[in-house]
């Protein structure tokens, strides 16, 4: 056993597998507690559909530059794409008259359209994108690991680095507005950093999955915690742990990587939830005002001190 996990840390494509796995656990869910708390938990799925279409292009730009392989500018193309798709997004739902449901549907259904198409055009087919659409970590190369590496590195500067002021526009955007901060800049970080975080996941679970790993492990620290903050590095912890674990496993089993993190991310959602309702009616009620005597302890000291009065009367 130690041998064939030794085999495992010294295989080059599994070193980096793990390191992308590992980035991507810890990154997804700083931007996915963000989406869970402004309840826009499915904008992933749309930019993801987006970022499809920003593949077939790269695919087709590759393709018409001669480029071998054909797919080099995949990632590129849906990088822009991503960022594209999400500012456009965050434009209707602020500006435009369309919902913010229709227009994540509509980004749904173009995006996997346009992607299915422009692929067709290149000179590819549908089962091309199969690998974008639910992860083929087994093709990460060198260039991808150095992409990962600095796109993880951005969303966790922002998104740790600005939590506060993201939190505040989050939470209470009015509040956010009086308060002076540049609501709008923010809310394009948010969006931002989800396109970032999608293309950052499509080698792990895929487009069509990453939606999931960025807000079951959200779900999960909301119910061990009620802090904003302890709620995002738990959902890191979880993050990891299933991304690192899920890809463990498939290295002796041949199994889809993308769909077993998000399996397994689930499965400890569903352990966690059924002991919750135990943990919540053993754990004691906390006071909400603890420096402010209770009401109850007040109205009897007043009591008693009026019956103390009347007696020495």
């Amino acid at each position: 056993m130690m041998g064939e996990l030794g085999s495992m840390f010294t295989d080059p494509l599994m070193q980096r597998a793990l390191v992308a796995a590992l980035l991507v656990g810890v990154s997804a869910p700083v931007v996915g507690t963000y989406l869970v708390q402004r309840r826009l938990a499915l904008l992933g799925d749309g930019i993801g559909h987006v970022a499809l279409t920003g593949v077939a292009l790269g695919w087709l730009v590759g393709a018409g530059l001669g480029l071998v392989p054909n797919d080099v500018l995949a990632i590129p193309g849906a990088v822009v794409a991503a960022v594209v798709g999400s500012v456009l997004i965050e434009v209707v739902r602020r500006r435009g008259r369309t919902s913010g449901d229709l227009a994540l549907a509509i980004m749904f259904y173009g995006g996997i359209a346009g992607g299915v198409l422009i692929i067709g055009i290149a000179g590819g087919s549908s089962g091309n994108l199969m690998a974008y659409l639910f992860g083929s970590i087994s093709t990460v190369t060198s260039t991808d690991l150095i992409l990962t590496v600095v796109l993880c590195a951005l969303i966790l500067l922002v998104g740790v680095g600005l939590r506060p002021a993201l939190f505040s526009v989050s939470h209470d955007e009015e509040f956010a507005i009086s308060s002076g901060l540049p609501v709008w800049a923010l809310n394009m970080a948010v969006a931002v950093l989800a396109a970032l975080t999608v293309t950052v996941a499509m080698r792990v679970v895929g487009l069509l999955l990453v939606s999931a790993l960025m807000i079951v492990p959200v779900a999960i620290g909301q119910l061990v915690t009620h802090s904003f903050r302890r709620t995002m590095a738990v959902g890191s912890v979880v993050g990891v742990v299933v991304c690192v674990v899920g890809l463990s496993i498939t290295y002796w089993y041949p199994v889809s990587p993308g769909a077993l993190i998000v399996v397994l991310a689930i499965a400890v959602y569903a352990v966690v939830a059924g002991f919750h309702p135990l943990l919540t009616r053993r754990r004691p009620a906390r006071d909400p005002h603890p420096d402010i005597p209770d009401d109850v302890e007040v109205e009897v000291a007043a009591t008693t001190t009026s019956t103390e009065g009347v007696c020495e009367r």
